[in-house]
């Protein structure tokens, strides 16, 4: 079969011979019947080939595949066809007629009857069939024996519903059968009505008898050796989209989160390493000046660390005065939290709840520059909190944190700051309430009126770094710190339009999604 096979393609060239082709005889025998007759409908054409419907829409779907070869119109049809006691009636004839030569002409009682294996064989139709005969007249009850029995009227029993199937298999439309008679035939579950598609297939602009599939590509052999010149291309559809380039796609929180560090940048400010997602209870908490009987830190709201369960690598000096500053505020004038400070609770590992604990860190290390210098930093990354997860709550999200440390900087500096800062995410309408945070004072909620939801929503946390945070790492006492934080899921799900949260991030993101998004410009 290979050889014959190679054999066509150097003799033929592109010609696909039609013999090679699946169900080759059908789509010869159509093609030829078609060049005979001008045009013909499926039905017409399975009975002219002597072959399954199916079988001649097969051949029409495969020549279609060849360029206007053939018209082919699609027709939709309401035709009869038989159930299985239809096919049953118009082979081995009607239920009743059938029945009927089970009951001779004294009669038989109901129960022998029901007894017969004619009876039996007729199934669900044996019933009906009863009454049928009983309409026809052809026999009648008789109760003079005190038991039912069935008593024959007539000598022939004409089977005129066999009749009537025979004709409805030449012509399934039902045009030359009496409605009336469609109806009861309907009713005695012989015969349903269904819908059929049909083909009605016609000489096309290029019909042929010998198919040829045209050649999809001008190579450079046909070039050079001017075969191009005999060949039949495929037109080509210079409106056709082109393949998808397969590419990857940026997740909408890593646009956004680009949009905020783009204007972080303009503004001069410099980006702190975060990618230490593992931190001790120490720069998390007590270098922040957090007490250690804080609610955050409990394990209802925080995620501690099996392994490894502690870290005990602080600055020494560092510590001593982070101590101090906890149990009576270090001699900065302040009277701290009254209690002792243990090193156990600082050295507990956890995932850390803020990237405030990046910033203590680069606080810590500028203080050990001299001279100081003023510095803007800010973070992008995630934290880990033991929320109660919902619409609007997840157990990891992303804190933005800016951060400038300078010289006798005021609350107005602050505010100030995020008037520029949000003005560049174009939100302009600002306005602070007094907040409590344990590492800032003062502190400031940051709100603006959302024309969205038709209401004023916090868009962010700020506030004043306290002298019991800077002090103890050797920062000057002029030097002052401001900082300000909000988180990078909720301005995404306003611009972007989600109203869950775990649409945006989670195991039950649409991948797709990341592809379709826009790219937003804040």
């Amino acid at each position: 079969m290979h050889g014959r096979l190679v054999w066509w393609i150097l003799a033929f060239g592109s010609c696909w011979p039609i013999a090679l082709m699946p169900g080759f005889g059908v789509c010869r025998q159509l093609l030829e019947y078609i060049e005979a007759k001008g045009a013909a409908d499926a039905q017409a054409l399975a009975k002219a080939l002597k072959c399954a419907p199916e079988v001649v829409v097969g051949a029409i779907k495969s020549i279609q595949t060849f360029e206007n070869v053939i018209n082919v119109a699609e027709v939709k049809q309401q035709l009869w066809q038989f159930t299985k006691d239809g096919q049953d009636a118009l082979q081995k004839g009607s239920p009743e007629v059938r029945l009927m030569s089970v009951i001779p002409a004294e009669g038989i009682a109901a129960s022998d009857l029901e007894a017969s294996p004619v009876y039996k064989g007729l199934g669900d139709a044996a019933k009906p069939s009863i009454g049928q005969a009983m309409k026809n007249k052809w026999i009648a009850i008789d109760k003079s024996s005190g038991a039912v029995a069935y008593v024959r009227k007539v000598t022939e029993v004409p089977d005129e519903t066999q009749k009537v199937l025979a004709q409805l298999q030449k012509d399934p439309s039902g045009k030359s059968t009496d409605d009336k008679v469609l109806k009861d035939l309907k009713k005695r579950k012989l015969v349903e009505q269904k819908s059929v598609t049909t083909y009605n297939v016609t000489k096309g602009s290029a019909f042929t008898t010998t198919l040829r599939k045209g050649e999809a590509d001008l190579t450079a052999d046909m070039l050079a050796d001017g075969s191009w010149k005999s060949k039949d291309f495929k037109p080509f559809n210079l409106a056709a989209d082109g393949v998808p380039v397969s590419r990857g796609t940026l997740h909408p929180l890593l646009k956004v989160r680009e949009e905020y560090r783009q204007i972080f940048l303009e503004m001069g400010f410099e980006e702190m390493p975060t990618s230490r997602f593992v931190e001790s209870s120490f720069w998390n908490f007590d270098a922040l000046f957090q007490p250690q009987q804080h609610p955050a830190r409990d394990a209802h709201d925080t995620f501690f660390m099996t392994a490894p369960e502690t870290s005990a690598s602080f600055p020494a000096d560092y510590e001593e005065r982070v101590k101090n500053t906890h149990e009576n505020g270090g001699g900065y004038e302040s009277i701290g939290y009254q209690y002792n400070w243990e090193r156990s609770e600082a050295e507990k590992n956890l995932l850390r709840t803020h990237t405030t604990a990046v910033s203590a860190r680069m606080l810590y290390k500028l203080a050990q520059q001299k001279p100081f210098k003023p510095v803007k930093y800010f973070s992008i990354d995630r934290v880990f909190r033991n929320e109660t997860l919902d619409a609007t709550h997840l157990a990891e999200f992303h804190q933005i944190e800016g951060v400038i440390a300078d010289y006798n900087l005021t609350l107005g500096d602050l505010m100030g700051t995020l008037h520029n800062f949000f003005t560049r995410l174009g939100i302009h309408d600002l306005r602070f309430k007094p907040a409590y945070n344990p590492y800032t004072e003062p502190s400031m909620e940051v709100f603006s009126y959302h024309a969205g939801l038709d209401k004023v929503v916090e868009i962010g946390n700020s506030g004043m770094f306290r002298p019991e945070m800077l002090r103890p790492m050797g920062l000057p006492e002029d030097v002052v710190v401001i900082a300000w934080g909000l988180s990078v899921e909720r301005p995404t799900m306003i611009k972007y339009g989600y109203s869950n949260i775990r649409d945006l991030i989670g195991p039950k993101v649409d991948l797709t999604a990341a592809q379709s998004a826009p790219l937003v410009r804040l």
